[in-house]
């Protein structure tokens, strides 16, 4: 069976395109408006889409629910393995009794509540984006911060603030392998070779931004005279991460962005006030100097061993890429290489070329691919699962401990996993359907201004799902799509999209609820909501405007394969 793609289904363009959007406004409606679970909502948008497909599109229900299904598994090995193994390496750490080690270094690295901002929501907070992503470096620094006298609301909007930085690459860069996976086959590119260059292309865009965080964190906590009063300290902590953040990007491998970007600001941070102080300590509206016992674990013995697990972590990964940084290594020492040997690259049963693209998609009728490559060895959740149990012993854990946590973690995120199998499922049907390629045609119309909504574009897509990863499922298809009929450089669109992604963040609905509820402020979100908003759609504004001087004049910043 072969069956040719309709992008005008129903006559003209636009009309097409407002039905085609079906899927996405019902997940809108019922996430933001009806307020139903993230995974209600997802079930209720694929149905949507399964309807839009066979309806609108006169697609053949055979391969309406094959390419459902494919996007359900591609969606359990190239999300939901590495999201899952991310967090569990992280609940590791906490089953063991090393994460408290690390909270008691954090706690007694100063008393001044701006530079405690600055270590605990930008850095640490950054830290566990990149290991574990999804809510949790919300839920936990606002916590920590709370626990040490922050006002509770004020500290879960720091935490959101600062979770801006690094959600592109959160979760060992899955955002980022996600995007490359999906769009590789639109660019005739290898999915490995499309996710270095999507990496490449956002680490030119959101180190920006993450120079200007730290000073935007301090204002919002304390005004821009007390921010004035630790510019070094900003300038420190947002200039360390953001070099890292283009070197590591760019040189090295997107699973590791965030975990070492964060322990350089960290780092940096901590170096700095063995030299510096500010001159006067900052602290709230009637609080009193803390007591000695406060500082004294800034001096407590082992604080490099209480960061063991992440050290092991850096080593798991650098050793799996080593092929990728070093070229033209000998065989016995590419690690990556010899990883690479258990991939498994495959067809898909009933879908790989029976759809049928034709221009303006694509120069003529070709048929559309539906390969899956499944790396059993060289995938971050693999190699973050072997850290984690590495880790796990190396700290004192027994076997036993390993499993229950395993078995928790599954619980934990039961949902979680099963909203991300459903969003992928959308992805795909809205792809090999043809919705997808006519919302591509339809923003395409919007000419030289394209780069600016397309982080707008990526922005909606964290509100409503609340992950990079998702919105990259959603819409990283149709903005390389659209800035193909545009010729403009796809790899800048999938960059955008996910850039502007990260903006969303800070309002979207899950993180606002994770946030409340781990400051025990259960409906408090509306009041988040208000306090975030309006830098959310400025920080968005910045990325487009740097997406658009980029398309224009900035073309060389660009990556290329």
């Amino acid at each position: 069976m072969t069956w040719i793609q309709d992008y005008q289904p129903a006559g003209g363009l636009w009309v097409s395109a407002l039905l085609a959007a079906l899927p996405i406004v019902v997940l809108l409606v019922a996430l933001g408006v009806v307020r139903f679970s993230a995974h209600l909502s997802a079930a209720l948008a694929l149905v949507t889409a399964l309807g839009v497909a066979l309806l609108l599109y006169r697609m053949p229900a055979a391969l309406a629910f094959d390419s459902a299904a494919m996007g359900v598994v591609f969606g359990v090995w190239s999300v939901a393995w590495i999201a899952f193994h991310a967090v569990y390496f992280h609940n590791v750490t906490v089953a063991t009794g090393r994460f408290d080690a690390i909270k008691r270094v954090l706690a007694g690295f100063s008393e001044d509540r701006r530079l405690q901002a600055l270590l605990i929501a930008f850095g640490f907070g950054a830290l566990l984006e990149g290991v574990a992503g999804g809510g949790s470096p919300i839920a936990i620094t606002a916590a920590m911060m709370a626990a040490l006298g922050f006002p509770p609301v004020k500290a879960v909007v720091l935490a959101l603030l600062a979770n801006t930085a690094p959600v592109a690459f959160g979760g060992l860069g899955n955002p980022l392998i996600v995007l490359g996976r999906l769009t590789a086959p639109i660019m005739h590119l290898k999915p490995d070779q499309a996710t270095e260059l999507f990496s490449a292309a956002v680490g030119r865009q959101v180190p920006v931004l993450a120079l200007i965080i730290p000073a935007f964190l301090v204002v919002v906590l304390a005004g821009w005279k007390r921010m004035l009063e630790v510019w070094p300290a900003v300038l420190t902590a947002g200039l360390a991460f953001a070099v890292m953040q283009f070197v590591v990007s760019n040189y090295i491998s997107a699973s590791l962005v965030d975990v070492v970007a964060a322990l350089t600001a960290m780092a940096a941070l901590w170096i700095l006030t063995r030299f510096w102080q500010p001159k006067s300590v900052w602290r709230f509206d009637g609080e009193e100097a803390a007591s000695k016992s406060l500082g004294a674990a800034k001096s407590e013995r082992g604080a490099l061993y209480a960061w063991m697990p992440y050290i092991i972590l850096i080593l798991a990964i650098f050793l799996s890429r080593i092929g990728t940084i070093f070229k033209n290594l000998p065989t016995w020492l590419d690690l990556t290489k010899l990883l690479h040997k258990a991939d498994w690259i495959f067809a898909w049963p009933g879908l790989h070329n029976h759809v049928v693209q034709h221009p303006p998609i694509t120069a003529k009728d070709a048929p559309y691919a539906a390969t899956f490559t499944v790396d059993f060895l060289f995938s971050p959740g693999t190699v973050a699962l072997i850290a984690a149990v590495i880790a796990g012993f190396a700290m004192g854990g027994r076997a036993g401990l390993l499993v229950k946590t395993y078995r928790k973690t599954l619980h934990q995120m039961r949902w979680a996993l099963a909203t991300i199998f459903m969003i992928l499922a959308i992805a795909f049907v809205m792809n090999y359907s043809g919705a997808t390629q006519t919302l591509g045609l339809a923003l395409a119309t919007t000419g030289v201004a394209f780069p600016l909504f397309s982080a707008y574009i990526g922005w909606l897509g964290v509100f409503l799902t609340g992950s990079d990863a998702s919105t990259n499922s959603l819409f990283g298809p149709m903005q390389v799509i659209s800035a193909q009929q545009l010729n403009l450089n796809p790899i800048l669109a999938g960059a955008t999209n996910t850039s502007g992604g990260v903006m969303g963040k800070m309002i979207s609905p899950q993180n606002l609820s994770i946030g409340a509820t781990a400051i025990g402020q259960s409906g408090k979100e509306g009041s988040l909501l208000r306090q975030t908003f309006l830098w959310s759609l400025l920080l968005t504004a910045v990325v487009g405007v740097i997406s658009l001087l980029q398309a224009t004049i900035l073309t060389a910043m660009i990556p290329s394969p």
